[in-house]
């Protein structure tokens, strides 16, 4: 892992970039260390640097965490293959006529998990070997991505899942292996996601302790207090 650039933001947290081979990613620190981790995941192809992920991000870490993100293969600038980019294409056309978009969804979400969890987890090996970060693991963001690493990676202590993203048909049957402590965040009218589906995954969980929080509002328009709810989540599991 190699760190190359650094930032002192005003509430005493460090934002630092860096590279894993050919893995981008962004790692903040408070100022008290060692801390608890938590991955922190966007959607479907966003970047690292997507404004909300960032201000979740900083906030969590100045509530004491060490957050991270990456942008796994075929997100933010990594390049997309041949057949993402007809898929991307497709779902444009499809969205636009009205026409049903689940199939496409499922051709280009499959392979971008089948490909992100592996760096994930090399990521997570290289960040437990900072000093400045001390397990347990916790996981925030996308639903897909997490339901595979919350099922292959036993270091993940707590998950917070957004039910905005599509989770293909191989993860919502992982969904009854997960047992660890989930949040489930779901926006009542999102456009994007069927609400039977997002509530059909809730009850899938294999989870004893899981919660689900639902809002009113469109696919983004999650309030701020979740993120504060989150922060309070994962002091009841990470520390």
């Amino acid at each position: 892992m190699q760190f190359t650039s650094e930032l002192l933001l005003d509430d005493g947290v460090l934002e630092r970039q860096f590279s894993l081979g050919e893995t981008p990613g962004t790692l903040w620190t408070p100022g008290s260390a060692p801390a608890p981790l938590i991955l922190m995941a966007h959607n479907n192809g966003l970047p690292k640097g997507e404004p909300r992920l960032v201000a979740r991000a900083r906030h969590t870490a100045a509530c004491g965490y060490a957050v991270a993100t990456i942008d796994a293969p075929g997100c933010g600038d990594r390049p997309r293959s041949a057949a993402d980019e007809q898929a991307r294409a497709d779902l444009r056309r499809a969205m636009r006529a009205g026409r049903p978009v689940d199939e496409i969804f499922e051709s280009f979400v499959g392979p971008l998990v089948e490909k992100a969890v592996p760096e994930w987890r090399t990521t997570l090996d290289a960040l437990l070997s900072l000093p400045e970060i001390d397990g347990p693991v916790g996981y925030s963001g996308w639903t897909a991505v997490g339901i595979r690493l919350a099922v292959v990676e036993p270091r993940i202590a707590a998950a917070g899942f957004f039910a905005g993203g599509y989770v293909p048909r191989a993860q919502r049957e992982e969904a009854r292996q997960v047992t660890i402590p989930l949040l489930f965040l779901l926006q009542w009218d999102d456009e994007g996601n069927p609400r039977q589906r997002a509530l059909d995954l809730f009850d899938a969980f294999g989870s004893k302790a899981k919660t689900l929080h639902a809002n009113p509002g469109g696919h983004v328009g999650t309030p701020w207090f979740e993120v504060e709810d989150g922060v309070r989540f994962y002091g009841r599991h990470l520390k």
